[in-house]
């Protein structure tokens, strides 16, 4: 129970259910959690990702998944595993909603809806819509912009 997911993982590969899950778990950038650390230790983007390790692999037919900032303390390699994994949640036909500021989340989004025009009390307004070539062609959007610097 020491050990973290990503050396467990190596340790039970010939136990397939067990390798499958700990797959799972690293897969979503949790790699570095030890097996018996306690879930109240863990951060919100980390108990979000635990629990989505548990939806994984089941059909997701008219399934809704809400992700409050799920990349908050990735590496930027885990945000990439992340989309991968939120993309296999659509394949498997799953809706899937994410509140995030992280720009490779927003620039793999089918739509966006940009609140601001800043945050905090600056923030409440919906100031731009659409897919994100739509966003970043929209002047209003400090997202789009930021998307529209960062495509080349």
């Amino acid at each position: 129970m020491d050990n973290d997911v990503e050396i467990a993982r190596e340790e039970c590969s010939a136990h397939k259910s067990v390798a499958s899950r700990l797959t799972t778990l690293y897969n979503l950038g949790l790699g570095y959690l030890t097996l018996g650390e306690a879930s109240p230790s863990l951060s919100g983007g980390e108990a979000q990702r635990l629990k989505l390790a548990t939806e994984m692999g089941r059909e997701q037919n008219d399934t809704l998944f809400v992700f409050d900032e799920p990349t908050i303390g990735l590496h930027l390699l885990d945000v990439r595993k992340l989309i991968e994994v939120f993309q296999k949640l659509i394949d498997l036909r799953a809706t899937v909603i994410v509140i995030d500021h992280d720009f490779d989340v927003i620039r793999n989004a089918d739509y966006i809806i940009d609140m601001g025009p800043g945050g905090g009390e600056d923030g409440g307004t919906v100031v731009a819509t659409g897919t994100p070539s739509e966003v970043a062609r929209n002047p209003k959007s400090l997202t789009g912009t930021f998307i529209k610097s960062n495509d080349n």
